[in-house]
């Protein structure tokens, strides 16, 4: 895994893209020996105007300024030991953000960057911080509702790569995080699931949220068609 950054380092990325009311997204990249993964940051503003940063990536100057003037970055949820990368620079960067950690990734995200809590009180009832069960404490999740609907924001828990080529692409389609459809990958079935009931029955429950519109995870794209389904579905891969 890469090591976290020391300093405000800014890898290739897209634009800030407001998919709904108070959700802002933006794609990155990050380029390994191998391969070259995709990855997402997601930004929900508060009732309040603070910022909830859900696995964060250092953006340039334009791409700040811009997500500055969206909102004050308030929390930086850190959704899993794997995402924190740019955790101190953005800590750094924002001294009075709080810093999330699901329980069980608490430990080796403090080796990059403190953890101030592993519950946030978020005081908006619209947002609705997640430690996903059968995860064995280590993946994050939000539940975000606007009035156009509910948005449902994962980790690593599923891959939804839909364009991965070459031999990078064929190693991302061998870990999950890639392929036809989304899925949870084999190298999170593996190393993060403890309890595979616990985690079927939290996606079941995710599925009947009837105002369900997107899944969006942290390697793919967007799930918008049928999310509810697709919930189902992967329910179903791990029975």
């Amino acid at each position: 895994m890469t090591k976290p950054f020391q300093h405000w380092t800014v890898l290739p990325h897209g634009k800030l893209v407001q998919i709904d009311e108070n959700i802002l997204t933006v794609v990155g990249e990050i380029h390994m020996p191998l391969m070259d993964l995709p990855r997402r940051m997601t930004v929900v503003r508060l009732a309040d105007a603070g910022l909830v940063v859900f696995s964060a990536i250092a953006l340039d100057d334009d791409e700040m300024s811009a997500l500055e003037a969206y909102g004050r970055p308030a929390y930086l949820i850190v959704p899993s030991d794997k995402h924190r990368l740019d955790a101190k620079t953005w800590k750094d960067r924002y001294p009075e953000i709080q810093v999330v950690a699901p329980e069980g990734a608490r430990a080796k995200v403090e080796e990059a960057v403190a953890v101030d809590t592993v519950a946030p009180r978020l005081n908006d009832p619209n947002v609705q911080f997640v430690t996903v069960p059968g995860t064995r404490g280590r993946e994050a999740a939000l539940v975000v509702r606007t009035p156009k609907g509910t948005t449902l924001v994962l980790n690593d828990v599923v891959g939804n790569i839909r364009d991965a080529a070459g031999f990078g692409g064929w190693l991302l389609h061998l870990a999950g995080f890639a392929g036809k459809e989304a899925q949870v990958p084999a190298v999170v079935k593996m190393a993060v699931i403890d309890d595979t009931k616990a985690l079927r029955t939290q996606l079941l429950v995710w599925s009947e949220i009837d105002t369900l519109i997107r899944i969006l995870v942290s390697h793919g794209a967007p799930i918008e068609d049928k999310p509810r389904e697709v919930l189902r579905e992967l329910a179903e891969s791990l029975t």
